[in-house]
């Protein structure tokens, strides 16, 4: 046995560090420990928990190499990992499958094995499926309205000519792709001509939608934060620690809540991902100070919530979060900013990493797929609430 293998994440969305290899006739081990992100202020701590790395050099026929991820334990959600949870795999970053997954509680690291011909292949394994192409559809209109911390463009996609502004942000946790194959199904059935949703949706709508809310976090392979260490979900607002937006700490909110004030919002979503809860839900605009002075926010919220059950099983409402941020915090949450700021229905949708528990996939679960046809399907129910949103 004379493989010697090569880990390498130095690319787009990258994290994973070779630790060691260790050699054996029959099984041999692969060490891989995931990097930290920056220290972040609001948390006080640093968080792990992506990983997205290229193994090679697999030179043995029909020899069995096992993955392990050495601190798993100390990721911030770390229970994820002890139930059901599969590593993602490709050969080809667009064929992605899902490989059976342990979890050592004893010593707190994760475990997976390729067992198959790995002669002159390059394997691919991440925490959840990666890689889209939603700014390089050339049937939409993209532009800049600002750089991040490191100088990447805050690329904001404008689709529609009506007068109700309806933005969707993704991905302000950067380990959560999902966020991002959401709204990439949400534009493809906006931009479809033939489909007379998304038609009277672009007669009545103009839809604003930053695909990637963190693009320095997510190049650095961080789970939560931006370059600098800031949790972006929770950079709406000045805290009691510290002041936010700014262009210094936080210049991705400051860019997009500088538009969304110059051209106004009607409705959002924002997008992410759960790394525990097997399920699609929403955490809503309940507790600011809005929500409490008329029933109206409230009621637009339920009626969205049944369209969206209708337009899709995979969505449901019945378990979700069941704590909300103290008082104090609250506003600086992006979602709950929004619907105060605007006085306007707005939503954190939450889609699991691991799979739905109510209809499964095995082998596939949660997958950019599925994500991106629950984005599809959230479309009739935007076209269901719509005369309802400023009535």
């Amino acid at each position: 046995m004379s493989s010697i293998i090569s880990v390498f994440s130095k690319f787009d969305s990258g994290n994973g560090q070779f630790v060691g290899f260790k050699p054996d006739p029959v099984e041999s081990e692969v060490l891989v420990s995931i990097t930290s992100d920056p220290f972040t202020e609001f948390e006080k701590k640093t968080h792990k928990q992506w990983f997205y790395f290229r193994a090679s050099g697999f030179a043995d026929h029909d020899h069995t190499y096992k993955f392990t991820i050495v601190n798993a334990g100390e990721c911030s959600f770390w229970q994820g990992f002890t139930k059901d949870y599969n590593v993602f795999a490709t050969y080809d970053r667009k064929n992605w499958f899902k490989v059976p997954t342990c979890y050592n509680s004893d010593v707190g690291q994760l475990h997976w094995s390729m067992k198959e011909d790995l002669i002159g292949k390059c394997a691919c394994m991440a925490a959840c499926t990666n890689i889209t192409n939603i700014k390089n559809r050339t049937e939409v209109s993209v532009r800049s309205i600002g750089n991040s911390l490191d100088g990447r463009s805050m690329d904001l996609i404008t689709i529609g000519s009506g007068p109700l502004k309806i933005w969707c942000n993704a991905r302000q946790h950067p380990g959560e792709v999902m966020a991002e194959f959401y709204l990439e199904g949400l534009v493809e059935r906006l931009l479809d001509e033939t489909d007379p949703v998304t038609r009277k949706l672009r007669r009545e709508a103009t839809f604003y939608c930053v695909p990637n809310m963190c693009p320095d976090g997510s190049f650095r392979g961080h789970l939560r934060t931006n370059a600098c260490g800031a949790n972006l979900n929770r950079e709406w607002c000045t805290t009691g620690d510290y002041v936010a937006p700014t262009l210094e700490r936080s210049p991705e909110v400051y860019h997009v809540l500088a538009e969304m004030d110059r051209v106004g919002c009607d409705m959002c979503m924002d997008i992410h991902g759960d790394e525990n809860l097997p399920y699609n839900f929403i955490l809503g605009a309940e507790a600011i100070p809005a929500w409490n002075a008329s029933p109206r926010l409230k009621s637009l919220q339920d009626a969205f919530c049944t369209a969206f059950m209708k337009a899709s099983p995979d969505f449901q409402c019945t378990v979700g979060y069941s704590e909300q941020p103290p008082p104090e915090l609250i506003l600086c949450v992006g979602a709950k900013q929004i619907a105060n700021r605007f006085d306007c229905l707005a939503f954190t949708v939450e889609m699991p990493y691991k799979d739905t528990v109510e209809d499964p996939l095995p082998g596939v679960g949660w997958s950019a797929q599925r994500s991106g046809n629950l984005g599809r399907s959230v479309l009739d129910a935007v076209l269901t609430i719509l005369p309802n949103l400023r009535a």
